[in-house]
C-alpha cells in the first residue's frame, strides 16, 4: 500500500527556537522551518520533521543515529560546541563517552528538548 510513497518520521520538542539552532549550527544540518515545525534534511535526502508540543517527553530511546568514520573526532567536534555526551549505566563508556565493547562503537548525547541522539562507528 505504502510503496510508492515517501515515509518520514518525526518527534517533538518543547521549544523550536532552541531545537533549530542545535539542529542548524551545532550539527550542521539543513534546517527549514514552515508550518510551525522544522524540517530537517539527513545526508542521502531523509527528511524529518521536528514539532513542538506543550507537553514534550523526551525520548528514553535513540531517536537519531549518525554515522561517522571516525568517533573519536565526532565526539571532540561535539564536545567543542557544547555538547555533553551521556553516561549509562551497564555500559562501559570510555572517558570521551564511547561504548568499545560489542556492536559499533557508539557515543549518546542529548538535544536540548532531552531527546537522545548517537554517533556511531562501525569496526
Amino acid at each position: 500500500m505504502f510503496t510508492d510513497t515517501k515515509a518520514f518520521s518525526g518527534f517533538s520538542v518543547n521549544d523550536l527556537e532552541k531545537a533549530k539552532e542545535f539542529y542548524g549550527e551545532v550539527l550542521g544540518l539543513r534546517v527549514t522551518e514552515e508550518y510551525g515545525m522544522l524540517t530537517l534534511r539527513l545526508a542521502g535526502g531523509t527528511d524529518v520533521l521536528v514539532y513542538p508540543k506543550d507537553d514534550h517527553t523526551p525520548a528514553s530511546f535513540t531517536i537519531l543515529n549518525f554515522p561517522v568514520d571516525d568517533i573519536d573526532r565526532a565526539v571532540d567536534a561535539l564536545v567543542e560546541r557544547g555538547v555533553a555526551m551521556e553516561r549509562y549505566e551497564g555500559f562501559p563508556q570510555d572517558e570521551k563517552g564511547v561504548f568499545r565493547e560489542e556492536g559499533p562503537y557508539i557515543a549518546w548525547f542529548k538535544d536540548p528538548a532531552g531527546n537522545v541522539l548517537s554517533v556511531l562507528q562501525e569496526r
